[in-house]
């Protein structure tokens, strides 16, 4: 993309999220007072003084740690600081100048990108002469901010602007499709991701709850332009103990609001869940294209020619009423079958926005109703007489037109889904039926 990207590094526990939500006017990262919250770049978009940027949060830089987290976190801010054009290093002016921000510095000065030392939680202005030492990292004039009250930060955003490299005017198409990877915490999903785009770019390890924000990735490979989110695991209420994970959960239910198409993955060592059926049902709840991806089939034992049918059989019936959905099994690690993910997905997404013509319903259906009417009630006969789509709805929206519409029940409303169905693609995506008065 043309737009810039400012990056915001530094060690942990500095500000570095609050500033990104302040910057962003969002609550896109979380924040906690615990080091170390941040594991994946999250992106946002800036806009000051009628131009726009995006920026990217990154994970706290620690060096010698024990932490199975710390060493991938180090690989996404390298990530960040190579993709960027601005860079926002964030120190924290209260504890001053540490060994580790010696470190980020010297990185810092390896990569010749524009710096800016943010001396972050000057509250007061009895705390701006403590930013005076971050001198010593020479890299110029240190600006001070507070995050948390957003002092500062309107000065700051005019001297990104000044020295941002000039780029020609992208503009952002929020018309592009919008897939999400959800499920329950390691089923796969950030793996997944990383293997659609062929970088790591969102950290994994076997850890379950690893991810914790929503990740937004655009994918511009093989003719195909869309945007990935990769989302935390979605568990039971009853097992969400963390504040973190807590927020976690509700962001990706705010990302499956937000998509058009959700990808879940399922652990085929594991099986279809509870908890994987209430994620369904939050998917069909906000009315959104449905592929289900069984993810880790190479790790299945004693598998034969019917085991795939066996489990998609499964799958249907224990989510049923609703079977008409693509389903794909995988194995992300060998990455068998993942680009077929990517084929299902933009069909679900093009059959979300079918138009059928009027005429063509019609032809259709009237004969269909006429040999198979909707059965009398109280005596009364019911009469269907047109059948139209409704344009701009979100998921295709049909209305029959009956002389008696409140004696149509929902079994006759959903043998004409099926017909329906049956006759055009509808795959993966709700259906809905209106019967309304003639």
């Amino acid at each position: 993309m043309a737009s810039n990207i400012v990056a915001i590094v530094g060690r942990p526990n500095v500000g570095k999220s609050t500033l990104f939500n302040r910057l962003t006017q969002t609550r896109q990262a979380i924040v906690n007072e615990q080091a170390g919250t941040t594991r994946d770049r999250q992106y946002g978009k800036v806009f000051w003084c009628g131009k726009e940027f995006s920026i990217i949060d990154t994970g706290g830089w620690v060096v010698d740690s024990d932490d199975i987290f710390e060493e991938e976190i180090r690989k996404q801010v390298v990530i960040a600081i190579e993709e960027c054009d601005v860079i926002l290093f964030v120190v924290d002016t209260m504890n001053g100048l540490t060994d580790l921000d010696a470190q980020v510095a010297q990185l810092l000065r390896q990569s010749k990108k524009p710096v800016l030392v943010v001396s972050n939680k000057v509250d007061n202005y009895d705390w701006q002469y403590a930013s005076a030492e971050f001198y010593k990292l020479g890299l110029g004039d240190p600006m001070c901010v507070s995050a948390i009250n957003g002092s500062g930060t309107g000065d700051l955003l005019d001297k990104i602007l000044e020295i941002m490299p000039a780029k020609e005017e992208d503009l952002e198409e929020d018309s592009l499709p919008r897939f999400a990877v959800v499920g329950r915490p390691n089923a796969g999903k950030s793996s997944i991701v990383n293997a659609f785009i062929g970088e790591e770019r969102n950290v994994v390890t076997d850890i379950a709850g690893t991810t914790r924000d929503s990740i937004n990735t655009r994918y511009t490979k093989f003719g195909y332009d869309f945007y990935l989110v990769d989302t935390a695991g979605i568990r039971k209420k009853g097992k969400v103990t963390e504040d973190l994970e807590y927020f976690s959960v509700i962001r990706s239910i705010r990302s499956i609001e937000d998509s058009d198409v959700c990808i879940l993955m399922i652990d085929a060592t594991r099986g279809l869940e509870s908890q994987d059926l209430n994620i369904v049902q939050l998917i069909q709840k906000n009315s959104k294209g449905l592929v289900v991806v069984v993810n880790k089939w190479d790790l299945v034992e004693n598998k034969d020619a019917n085991t795939t049918v066996k489990f998609e059989k499964v799958v249907r019936d224990r989510l049923a009423p609703f079977t008409d959905f693509p389903i794909i099994f995988t194995s992300v690690t060998n990455k068998q079958r993942i680009f077929k993910v990517v084929e299902e997905a933009m069909e679900v997404y093009k059959n979300r926005t079918r138009r059928i013509s009027t005429s063509q319903l019609n032809e259709f259906f009237l004969p269909l109703i006429e040999n198979y009417p909707p059965p009398a009630l109280k005596g009364k006969y019911i009469k269907i007489k047109y059948v139209m789509q409704l344009p701009n709805t979100a998921v295709p929206s049909f209305v029959f037109y009956a002389n008696l519409p409140q004696y149509v029940k929902d079994p006759y409303k959903r043998f004409l889904e099926n017909k329906l169905r049956e006759k055009w693609s509808l795959t993966g995506t709700p259906v809905n039926i209106y019967v309304r008065q003639k």
